[in-house]
């Protein structure tokens, strides 16, 4: 097998995970409430991130202090202030719905960029971000645009605020040069401590049943856990990382059928035509991008 088949089979396992999780995230939604599944969830990744930094030998943490210190931040932000959004949100809205809206991130992203960083936005990343968002109209209003009269704002709010939590992690993160694995392991270990501290304070310290604890790990495992290291690999060892990258749009198709099949849900026509808005807009936003970069790159 080619370097780069081995990368292309990395990355669609990695999709192929990532599409099930909105699934998972409502199914566990059940048996927890959001803050007790960001915790569980969040300490599973950080012993299974532990495990993979171990295998490449296990740093010196004491004089690495200075450099693991600012994950008191990351971990902030993501996991626990991200997740426990983004499932508050999925608690109150459809997973199609929850799921669909929150894949404008890259979208989010590029509009932060231009406020944080002082990014140019091109006539082509502004008709980009349009679509996107008109997408989300379409999903949150269940097509009915003319009335706009939106099914759950609350929960609309809340999947669009974690994609703004999720792009200042992004933004803070830029400048970082930890291995990246070696930061999320800590990020999640930070995490998961506010997350256990805030389940105490609002009284939910308490071990689940074990369908939640179940839930919990494999969100813990493939969400946030050994799906990140799978999509570093393919990307480490793809020729490009656009080859990879584009693989990227299948996971949110495929997350519709998951859906379907495992959470009952039947997806409206209005999802799916907000969902390809959002899609279109996400691969356009990546075209303009692509063509400010210099050819080599590419």
């Amino acid at each position: 097998m080619t370097q780069q088949n081995r990368a292309y089979l990395y990355g669609l396992g990695a999709v192929l995970i990532w599409s099930t999780v909105a699934s998972a995230f409502k199914l566990s939604l059940r048996h927890l409430s959001p803050d007790a599944l960001v915790a569980w969830s969040s300490l599973v990744s950080a012993a299974i991130l532990a495990g993979v930094v171990r295998r490449h030998k296990w740093p010196n943490l004491a004089s690495l202090w200075k450099d693991l210190a600012p994950s008191l931040v990351y971990g902030a932000l993501n996991p626990f202030l991200y997740y426990l959004v983004l499932l508050r949100a999925y608690d109150l809205l459809p997973a199609q719905e929850a799921q669909a809206i929150n894949y404008t991130w890259a979208i989010t992203m590029t509009i932060m960029a231009v406020f944080w960083l002082g990014q140019k936005v091109t006539p082509l990343q502004l008709v980009a971000s349009l679509i996107s968002y008109l997408g989300v109209l379409i999903i949150a209003t269940h097509g009915d645009l003319m009335a706009l009269h939106f099914h759950n704002p609350w929960g609309v709010v809340l999947a669009l605020g974690s994609t703004l939590i999720w792009g200042a992690f992004w933004i803070l993160g830029l400048r970082d040069t930890m291995d990246p694995i070696l930061r999320l392991a800590a990020n999640f270990a930070c995490g998961a401590g506010y997350a256990f501290f805030w389940l105490a304070i609002r009284g939910e310290l308490t071990l689940p049943s074990l369908p939640g604890i179940l839930g919990a790990t494999y969100v813990g495992l493939f969400e946030m856990g050994i799906t990140f290291a799978l999509w570093s690999t393919a990307l480490r060892l793809s020729r490009t990382t656009a080859q990879i990258s584009n693989l990227i749009y299948l996971s949110p198709l495929l997350s519709m059928l998951w859906i379907t099949l495992f959470v009952g849900e039947t997806i409206r026509k209005s999802t799916l035509i907000g969902l390809g808005c959002i899609l279109a807009g996400t691969a356009l936003q990546r075209f303009s991008d692509r063509h400010l970069q210099p050819k080599e790159a590419l």
